[in-house]
């Protein structure tokens, strides 16, 4: 009996891998882009956090101009209702003999009061 023997030349290669075309670009190209856009963000956000800084600055020296006319305003208004008070004890106390008018704490000196009240409370009347 004859034994089966590969022929002359061997077999044909087997074609095991799957013969796919490449699709879209290199990867390399893809990587380019990505440190394209990323090196554009990083600038765009270095131009704005300068800007912020600047609005921010800016800010800070606005207030600072504003606290002198701020605290005109307020003493306007404490002389204000300090006028009013006055006169409210003078209708008060016009009958009490020997009443001098501000002469709470027995001393000409004036003392800013540690706490106001706004034109709503003032216009509410409180029970009695």
């Amino acid at each position: 009996m004859v034994q089966d023997l590969p022929p002359t030349g061997g077999y044909a290669p087997i074609q095991y891998k799957r013969n796919i075309p490449a699709r879209g670009l290199r990867p390399t190209y893809y990587l380019a882009g990505v440190l394209g856009i990323c090196t554009f963000g990083f600038y765009k956000w270095a131009q704005s956090s300068r800007e912020l800084n600047e609005l921010a600055r800016e800010k800070v020296w606005a207030r600072l101009h504003l606290i002198p006319l701020l605290e005109a305003e307020n003493d306007r208004d404490l002389v204000r209702r300090q006028i009013a008070e006055a006169e409210r004890e003078r209708a008060l106390m016009g009958d009490v003999k020997g009443w001098r008018m501000g002469s709470v704490y027995n001393s000409n000196k004036v003392i800013k009061p540690r706490y106001g009240y706004g034109p709503d409370e003032e216009l509410q009347e409180k029970p009695t």
